[in-house]
């Protein structure tokens, strides 16, 4: 019934036009419903902008991202005792232990002992932290 609807629809559209001001009308309102192999094409070209912008989305924010995310959980996961981390909070230790998710780690020059989570960990620092020649950690 809809699709009997929708006929109707359509040429009481055509013969309006075709009545009110010619052929020229008549061509165009029978143009403006797309058939046939030209309606691949002309919802392709509908479709293209916003593939485009998925494309674009996907190559500047959510594969940098991925990557990121894959290094800091293989930074997490190669951990080990003696090395100098900084933490999310800012502090800088040396790891003395390791268990599961939590590690042990030792500050400043007293050597407190703290114990942390594993995600806790920002990066793994290659030089020690030292302060007038001194060594901090």
């Amino acid at each position: 019934m809809s699709y009997e609807l929708l006929n109707l629809f359509g040429t009481a559209v055509a013969e309006t036009a075709a009545a009110g001001t010619g052929d020229a009308a008549a061509a165009a309102a029978e143009g403006a419903a797309v058939s046939g192999p030209s309606a691949f094409i002309y919802y392709a070209v509908q479709l293209a902008p916003m593939i485009l912008i998925f494309v674009v989305f996907y190559f500047i924010l959510i594969r940098p991202q991925r990557k990121k995310d894959k290094e800091a959980k293989a930074m997490l996961a190669n951990l080990k005792v003696g090395d100098n981390i900084c933490t999310i909070g800012g502090i800088h230790a040396k790891i003395t232990g390791i268990k599961d998710d939590t590690l042990y780690i030792e500050v400043g020059r007293q050597k407190a002992e703290l114990v942390i989570a594993r995600w806790a960990v920002r990066n793994v620092e290659e030089l020690s932290v030292t302060n007038d020649s001194e060594n901090l950690i």
